[in-house]
């Protein structure tokens, strides 16, 4: 499927998505926040510990009066660097470090919202430091076009009941923002990602990828926030 076509099927059907996270656009705001290495801040002290990190992202929300932060698609992120899981497996192999979803930083046990009814692919708990945590995607079609949105970072007990093919219907809550111990350790937040093609993957899917290879993954998943539609708001 070629990714302007999918972009325009989804364009088509905005109007009827159920929003992801609770949002009042009049009255929530919304706040930016980098991971690059052009982010200062960003000291090996913050980095090195879950807790003060949580906390950093706690006190930048709470300086702002902003709900959530957003985390930019195609962000090329020097943070990934405190995680073996996205260094290469062999040495001097390329690192991944550019990132493939939204994510949408907030308080655990934020709730998460399907934004259109579908049915459940595949879970798993991805248990690794710096990983998804609880993972679960969901297989949607609009127009006869399959397609599917990975959510990482839930709560645990959010993917225990589940089970493959099950329907789930649009504005359902599908799940709540992780605490550290369940989320792969990272402050609270929901990574959201669309995929074209899962590649046969189930319970996972590639949240980064190499910056060499980003051609194909960021043709393979599309901008998060044609469903999500959010950065319209950021900064009001």
């Amino acid at each position: 499927m070629e990714q302007s076509t999918f972009e325009n099927i989804i364009r088509k059907y905005q109007f009827i998505y159920h929003r992801v996270v609770d949002f009042i656009p009049e009255s929530d705001r919304l706040l930016p926040l980098d991971f690059t290495q052009q982010n200062k801040e960003l000291t090996p002290a913050i980095l090195g510990d879950e807790y003060v990190f949580s906390n950093y992202i706690q006190q930048k929300l709470k300086a702002t009066n902003s709900r959530y932060g957003i985390g930019g698609y195609a962000e090329h992120r020097t943070i990934y660097s405190i995680s073996e899981v996205f260094n290469g497996a062999t040495p001097g192999e390329e690192p991944r470090r550019l990132h493939l979803g939204v994510d949408i930083w907030g308080p655990a046990g934020t709730p998460v919202y399907a934004f259109l009814g579908g049915m459940v692919h595949s879970f798993a708990f991805n248990d690794q430091f710096g990983d998804y945590g609880a993972t679960l995607i969901l297989l949607h079609q609009l127009d006869g076009m399959p397609f599917y949105t990975l959510y990482g970072h839930l709560s645990l007990r959010d993917i225990q009941p589940l089970s493959s093919g099950q329907y789930i219907s649009v504005g359902q809550t599908i799940g709540h923002f992780g605490e550290l111990h369940e989320n792969g350790h990272w402050p609270p937040h929901l990574h959201f990602q669309i995929i074209l093609d899962m590649e046969l993957k189930e319970g996972d899917y590639p949240g980064v990828c190499k910056y060499s290879e980003r051609l194909k993954y960021l043709a393979n998943c599309p901008d998060p926030d044609l469903i999500l539609q959010l950065n319209k708001h950021i900064g009001k």
